[in-house]
């Protein structure tokens, strides 16, 4: 949903798994990141390695979850990820932080309802859009028509 979105408007770059993203103490390969178009038009076609994005998308398991809120959600938040949403698949919850004075500050802990990206802007989606395949492809439809 968020790459037909930022396609359709034109706005930066998504990138998904195995893109690495390096960052002063530590590399990471994000499930889902997004530069704005400002820094993404800086990349070149073969560039395998990439600075911190301004959105990422960590989806929690019982093997990464420790990383994902400790050592990562601190890089980010040190880095200036200005948006951190952690989705969780068993509960079907997504929690988005939002960078605020240099800290991430929880804007949002759902399972139902809509979320909007305080970054990208104008993305909004049903919470159930992430976790239901019909739901997605849906507001997949309608993301690409807008």
């Amino acid at each position: 949903m968020l790459d037909a979105f930022v396609q359709r408007n034109k706005l930066g770059r998504v990138g998904i798994e195995k893109l690495l993203v390096s960052l002063t103490r530590n590399d990471y390969e994000p499930d889902v990141c997004f530069w704005l178009l400002e820094k993404s038009s800086q990349f070149s076609r073969r560039q395998a390695q990439f600075p911190a994005p301004d959105f990422m998308i960590q989806v929690l398991s019982k093997s990464t979850e420790a990383n994902d809120r400790g050592i990562k959600f601190d890089d980010y938040e040190a880095h200036g990820v200005g948006e951190y949403w952690l989705v969780d698949p068993d509960k079907q919850v997504v929690e988005q932080y939002v960078l605020i004075d240099g800290r991430y500050d929880l804007r949002l802990k759902a399972s139902d309802g809509s979320i909007g990206s305080m970054v990208i802007a104008g993305f909004i989606i049903p919470i159930k859009a992430i976790f239901q395949v019909g739901e997605n492809g849906r507001i997949l439809v309608h993301l690409w028509k807008k």
